[in-house]
């Protein structure tokens, strides 16, 4: 398999509060902890705690089993915030995703962390994605 090139825009941030409003869209998500300013009506990103990826990424993060665990990295006025990057193909997904885990390593991600089972991948991100960076994963 060739090296493969992902440019992935992400769009939020969504708070625990707006969670509804995130698209029904396949893509790939990630979770942070964030501390909502209401003053400004802005959040500021406080850690990436987990990278995932859904054929439809509102239902997947609403009815997501790991919730409770997100929610225990959560400290005094922090709440979760999600961003979001459409990307349409499962297999183009998966190997994004997995290579932004590998790069970033979240702690609450146990898939891909240690081993990426694909040859180069190249990620570029741009948009709402603190704490993110280009990924240029060579297992």
């Amino acid at each position: 398999m060739p090296t493969k090139n992902y440019t992935l825009e992400f769009r939020g941030y969504w708070r625990f509060a707006n969670l509804y409003s995130i698209p029904n869209e396949a893509g790939i998500y990630c979770t942070y902890t964030c501390t909502y300013n209401e003053k400004g009506d802005t959040v500021s990103i406080d850690k990436l705690i987990y990278i995932g990826e859904a054929k439809l990424v509102h239902d997947r993060i609403v009815n997501h089993e790991h919730m409770p665990v997100w929610d225990l990295r959560l400290s005094g006025s922090q709440e979760l915030c999600f961003s979001f990057a459409p990307i349409l193909h499962e297999s183009d997904r998966k190997r994004a995703e997995a290579a932004l885990i590998y790069a970033h390593k979240p702690p609450l991600n146990k898939k891909y962390v240690y081993r990426f089972p694909f040859e180069r991948t190249i990620v570029a991100v741009y948009g709402k994605c603190e704490k993110l960076s280009q990924s240029d994963v060579n297992p």
